[in-house]
């Protein structure tokens, strides 16, 4: 097993005056990236007190609303840099960050370093500036625990030579200055943070300044960031692939697929399952309606940034409930500039091949599309580390350690783990047994057995999907299980 596996912890699966600042140009050292990802560099935001800009203002200003990356790296800091709280005995070496500055505007902020089977142990803080106003935000934390949130090991997308370790993602809003301060901490007694000159911190820190942009309309001018492969015809070419893979479910460019009744539900399963349906001599299945669900075209994801390949499991017969850990402060109508970006993080920052979630589920219950390769199909997806075989990835929008998710999120958890449990035959309140790939819970190749819908924490030992969240779990299976008729 690898080492961080064997030592890992508990893991959570996530105003000062406005100062005339100078934006300092992008640093010229590269970090190991996709080859495709275009450095872009940073332009000046405005002070505090100037005009907000219009959307138009915004596209005249960049080349595409696209989206973009911003990937700054780190620099240590020494005592006299440090915040007021940080102990004396902490070294220049154990610390890094950025002095506060002024950026291309971004919404989301996220660490990464080289490494992506090290660990980060210590603290990730983070001070934002709401663009428009130049108001500073307070100390947000990052949470720094995230490599449970994974593709299996060994795998060709865990072993591509992309991937990177990462924080959580935080969703911050529309921001234009930024200051950071990473520092290395041992847990203390009493639950107190010490700081220590070792563990040392991951090598080749990077702040990752994520920018949503508009959604998958390119503008003239060519997009920020290249796709993978080939340019826009290659693009608007992956884009009909997503849309196809929904094909049985949804007209071609749909921006949603429409809810069901549960009668017309049985009906397409039987379409859907023709040859199984045959075999079973068309015995009653129990399947929950189809829920309303948000399209990859309808949240704007670029399929430029992902790799074009659609890649599958044999079955789904375990839901894995995860939250996001982005950060509880975004409203309903941002959740698709809140996606874009998580999904933006995962493969220019991470080095994913797409977005990790099967499914993502905001606070108000909107259910969305999220790996690419058709919601009603066995799409393999890079969730939960040990356990993405066979299995379903479904995150809620926001961290639920100490807040309650809406009962609109657990209603939806339920919804769509009928529908699609239930296209697999499977009891939402029922055990089932999968074939662990390694984890720090279950070692390579023993077979456990779990709950249908299960938390993150069921198969690898974090704090994901959190306490509140987890708690919902039992209510989520019932009704999900009345939703099929049993």
């Amino acid at each position: 097993m690898r080492g961080f596996l064997a030592s890992s912890i508990g893991v959570t699966c996530a105003a000062a005056l406005a100062l005339p600042l100078t934006p300092p140009a992008l640093a010229a050292t590269a970090r190991p990236v996709p080859t495709t990802e275009v450095a872009t560099a940073a332009r000046p935001a405005p002070h505090a007190g100037a005009p907000d800009t219009t959307m138009t203002d915004r596209r005249a200003a960049e080349p595409s609303a696209a989206g973009s990356t911003q990937s700054l790296p780190l620099e240590p800091l020494t005592r006299s840099r440090a915040t007021p709280s940080a102990s004396a005995s902490a070294s220049a070496s154990a610390e890094q960050g950025l002095s506060r500055r002024a950026v291309r505007r971004f919404s989301l902020v996220g660490v990464i370093w080289d490494d992506p089977y090290a660990e980060l142990h210590g603290r990730v803080r983070v001070r934002t500036r709401a663009a428009g106003t130049g108001t500073w935000s307070g100390w947000q934390d990052v949470e720094t625990h995230n490599g449970d949130h994974a593709a299996d090991l060994d795998t060709p997308e865990s072993t591509s030579g992309r991937v990177r370790g990462a924080t959580a993602p935080l969703w911050v809003g529309d921001s234009d200055g930024v200051e950071l301060r990473v520092r290395s901490e041992l847990q203390g007694t009493g639950g107190r943070s010490i700081a220590v000159a070792a563990p040392s911190l991951p090598s080749g820190l990077r702040l990752e300044l994520v920018d949503p942009g508009e959604g998958d309309e390119a503008l003239p001018g060519g997009p920020v960031d290249s796709p993978r492969t080939g340019g826009l015809n290659t693009e608007a070419s992956a884009a009909t692939d997503a849309s196809a893979a929904n094909a049985d479910l949804a007209p071609l460019g749909a921006t949603e697929i429409t809810a069901l009744s549960r009668a017309a539900t049985e009906r397409e399963y039987y379409t859907l399952r023709a040859a199984e349906a045959a075999q079973r001599q068309r015995a009653k299945p129990y399947v929950g309606p189809r829920p309303r669900i948000v399209t990859r075209r309808g949240w704007g994801a670029n399929e430029g940034l992902r790799e074009r390949k659609f890649v599958y499991t044999k079955k789904v017969k375990a839901a894995f409930v995860h939250h996001t850990a982005s950060g509880n402060k975004y409203n309903c109508s941002q959740s698709p500039s809140l996606i874009r970006s998580i999904y933006r993080y995962h493969v220019k920052s991470m080095g994913w091949r797409d977005v990790g979630y099967n499914f993502l589920i905001d606070k108000c219950g909107k259910i969305y599309e999220g790996r690419a390769g058709g919601v009603a199909r066995p799409v393999l997806g890079a969730h939960t580390l040990g356990f993405n075989s066979n299995s379903m990835g479904i995150a809620v929008l926001g961290s639920y350690g100490s807040k309650k998710p809406s009962s609109a999120a657990v209603k939806a958890i339920a919804r769509v783990t009928a529908w699609k449990l239930g296209l697999y035959r499977m009891n939402p309140r029922g055990k089932t047994y999968l074939k662990s790939a390694g984890s720090n819970l279950y070692r390579k190749g023993k077979k456990v057995r779990l709950n249908v819908i299960s938390g993150h924490r069921d198969g690898f030992k974090t704090a994901c999907p959190g306490r509140k969240l987890y708690g919902k779990l039992g209510s989520a299976r019932s009704t999900a299980a009345r939703y099929q008729g049993r």
